[in-house]
């Protein structure tokens, strides 16, 4: 019995080795390739029309998988030197995506995912001083920064092939000058700013200046007919006033005069610091001496 009981042991293990060496699973978001001896047997799930994710078998001790990621992978780039336009320098960081279109292929080339991070690195260094090189810097950030991007993206796809991968977009993370150069550069660049706000202020003065100008020559002009405007209008009342003066003094001279010393006492006699000496009997107080109030 305890014979038997170790032939089954045995018997389980080597089932279960068997087994283990015999069935894999895919997962969604891996292709795998069955080789035998180096020779591919068998893709699966390669073609992105069908779903072949799941458990599989090979056959144990003779066949091995391998094994591929499905998604989208990152190339990141270390910086490279790109000379632009006027031998000036310039640091490019960059980086790619790509995904495996050929498995076979791309093991065969390059083995791994480092083994393509290795082989593809230099080419898209390449690709970066290919395009961007004899650019002016404004070019590379702003102007024509879209179609060098499509521009390196195509020449990516062309070398790739061979690896069996596909680029499926290339972009620039950081582009910067040289220490040095970035401070020659950022001086030129504030001597232009400060050339530009000297001729802006010296026109915002001179248009200043000439609005001022128009400004004091018009307050003039309205102040000359508003003084003007002001005499014609004093003229009329004193003539009117004179002219109502006139016809009191027509109509009733002892009120006439009466009214016009009453006037006098308000504004001889109002309080302040003005002091008179005067005779009580002079003509000034006539009207304080009559209790009629005639003359």
């Amino acid at each position: 019995m305890k014979f038997i009981s170790g032939l089954l042991g045995v018997a389980l293990v080597i089932a279960a080795v068997l087994a283990y060496n015999t069935f894999f699973i895919v997962h969604q978001t891996q292709q795998a390739m069955v080789l035998e001896f180096g020779q591919i047997r068998a893709k699966i799930n390669v073609d992105p029309n069908k779903n072949e994710a799941g458990l599989h078998w090979r056959v144990p001790f003779i066949q091995n998988v391998v094994y591929f990621d499905k998604r989208i992978l990152d190339l990141d780039a270390r910086s490279a030197e790109v000379v632009m336009a006027g031998n000036v320098p310039l640091i490019v960081d960059a980086f790619g995506r790509y995904r495996i279109i050929d498995p076979l292929l791309f093991f065969q080339s390059v083995r791994n995912i480092n083994g393509a991070a290795t082989r593809l690195e230099p080419i898209l260094k390449s690709s970066l001083r290919g395009v961007l090189g004899g650019s002016t810097y404004l070019e590379v950030v702003r102007d024509k920064r879209e179609l060098m991007m499509s521009r390196i993206l195509a020449e990516m796809n062309d070398n790739a092939k061979s690896f069996g991968v596909e680029f499926v977009d290339v972009r620039i993370k950081r582009a910067d000058l040289p220490a040095d150069n970035s401070k020659k550069v950022f001086e030129r660049m504030i001597s232009e700013r400060v050339r530009v706000a000297k001729r802006i202020r010296a026109e915002g003065n001179e248009k200043a200046q000439v609005i001022r100008a128009k400004a004091d020559r018009e307050v003039i002009e309205i102040k000359a007919e508003a003084n003007r405007t002001a005499s014609i209008t004093r003229g009329d009342g004193d003539a009117e006033r004179n002219s109502i003066y006139a016809k009191a003094f027509g109509a009733d001279p002892d009120f006439f005069a009466f009214y016009r010393s009453m006037e006098a006492y308000e504004k001889g006699l109002k309080s302040g610091n003005t002091r008179m000496l005067m005779s009580p009997d002079s003509e000034f107080f006539r009207y304080f001496n009559q209790s009629s109030g005639k003359r």
